[in-house]
């Protein structure tokens, strides 16, 4: 349950915090490569990102989980780089690196001392284009993901209700499948899977470069011109088209049921749109109406009338991530107090989304939710690393650097009204996922 809250509960970025940035510059070179350098001269540091305009949605149809998979073969051999060397490296001159897979991206970061940066520029510039693979590496890796979906997945029962739920979500869409892959077809990933991956995507004319930290902007243009500008892109590659979700008519309705299940809970999801470039607006509504129906735990119009007022629920909130290159989702669930049913706490959650409808914004709150986002922010985003995965997160998912500085003011203007349009917008049922999570019904019924 914390780990499905946590998820559901990251913090939106509203605010670039006072001094977390003091200067950004951007670059393309001639083969494509976009770069991001986010001055900080605070501490002698850097934190060096590369970032892939793809990731798990855009892997064909058969061969899921490849995107993450390569991502753990690009730390095996490459032409000048023997297994494991990369990391090595990093860790002998005092830093630290790592990667991850989402649906729309890949990304790969080290931290370290500022005159390291041409030594992780070398480094990283080698892996995107010259990997080599053995069929002992991909049988070992394969047996890491597998073992890794063994431990995070199947044998997590909220792990699997969710990847069911996304299932039924997009019906056509790859969001519908999971990054880790599903398991029939992870455990046939192949070499030839790998690399044809990896030989499309892992370009520079499909990469973000993303510098933040002691920097001098020309200095990391000349370095990026160094290491980067002589790798060949990728011929014919396209902006992304990927298969869209048909029009859902009806709402689907989950009930997963596992012995293992701790605590029953009831959520739901609706198709909602995600932050789109030069056009964000509706996105920022959506954004205050997750925080103010269940963002701000038990002052949110949820939290009041279920935690405080009648004791229905021992918790309950609201989710919207907008930072996506496809559709996303708005969400809110509730976890039953003991003796209430799901079917209770979906009434009674249903009964205050309907209030919620009739009532409006509280103006009060709605500036006391603006308040406290913005103080939140200033405190968890004054870090290089977070406004570089800020950028990062945004630029592979459709969006643009002014998008990113815009967004705080979009955020600001966000009305009342704004917030019930948006709410008119997703609450239609037929657009909905319901899930129910819980011990199967005999156990219940015995307990």
């Amino acid at each position: 349950m914390r780990r499905l809250i946590a998820c559901l509960l990251a913090p939106a970025l509203l605010a670039l915090p006072a001094g977390a940035a003091e200067k950004i510059t951007t670059f393309t070179l001639d083969n494509g490569l976009e770069a991001v350098v986010l001055e900080d001269h605070r501490a002698p540091v850097v934190v060096h990102m590369l970032w892939y305009k793809a990731g798990a949605a855009d892997e064909e149809p058969g061969v899921s989980g490849v995107a993450h998979f390569l991502e753990h073969l690009l730390f095996k051999a490459t032409e000048k780089m023997e297994a494991g060397e990369f990391s090595a490296v990093v860790e002998a001159n005092g830093g630290s690196d790592n990667a991850f897979t989402s649906w729309d991206y890949t990304a790969y970061h080290q931290r370290i001392a500022a005159d390291r940066l041409d030594l992780m520029m070398q480094m990283e510039a080698d892996r995107m284009r010259n990997i080599r693979l053995t069929e002992e590496d991909v049988e070992t890796e394969r047996k890491v993901i597998l073992e890794e979906r063994a431990q995070r997945t199947d044998s997590d029962p909220g792990a699997l209700f969710g990847e069911q739920r996304n299932a039924a979500q997009y019906l056509n869409h790859p969001y519908g499948r999971p990054i880790i892959g599903w398991r029939h077809e992870a455990s046939e990933l192949s070499r030839e899977d790998a690399l044809a991956y990896y030989q499309k995507y892992y370009a520079p004319n499909a990469a973000i470069l993303i510098v933040a930290g002691d920097v001098d902007p020309a200095e990391v243009e000349a370095l990026a011109q160094k290491h980067y500008g002589p790798l060949k892109p990728t011929e014919g590659l396209t902006e992304r088209v990927r298969p869209a979700e048909p029009p859902q008519l009806a709402e689907r309705r989950i009930v997963f049921e596992d012995t293992r299940v701790a605590q029953p809970y009831v959520i739901r999801s609706y198709t909602a749109p995600e932050r789109d470039a030069g056009d964000q607006e509706t996105a920022a509504a959506l954004t205050m109406l997750a925080e103010i129906l269940g963002g701000s735990g038990r002052t949110s119009v949820l939290g009041q009338a279920l935690q405080v007022n009648s004791n229905k629920a021992v918790y309950s909130s609201a989710f919207y991530s907008g930072v996506n290159y496809d559709d996303t989702t708005f969400g809110v669930f509730v976890v039953p107090a003991p003796g209430l049913s799901l079917q209770q706490a979906e009434d009674e959650m249903d009964a205050v989304i309907a209030q919620f409808m009739k009532d409006g914004v509280d103006a009060e709150q709605l500036a006391r939710v603006k308040s406290q986002i913005r103080a939140s922010l200033i405190y968890e985003q004054d870090a290089v690393a977070s406004l570089g995965r800020q950028y990062g997160a945004a630029l592979t998912s459709g969006l643009t650097v002014e998008d990113v500085q815009q967004w705080p003011a979009i955020l600001e203007a966000v009305t009342e009204n704004d917030i019930m349009d948006a709410a008119r917008l997703v609450f239609d049922r037929k657009k909905a996922v319901t899930g129910w999570f819980r011990k199967p019904i005999e156990l219940e019924v015995s307990q």
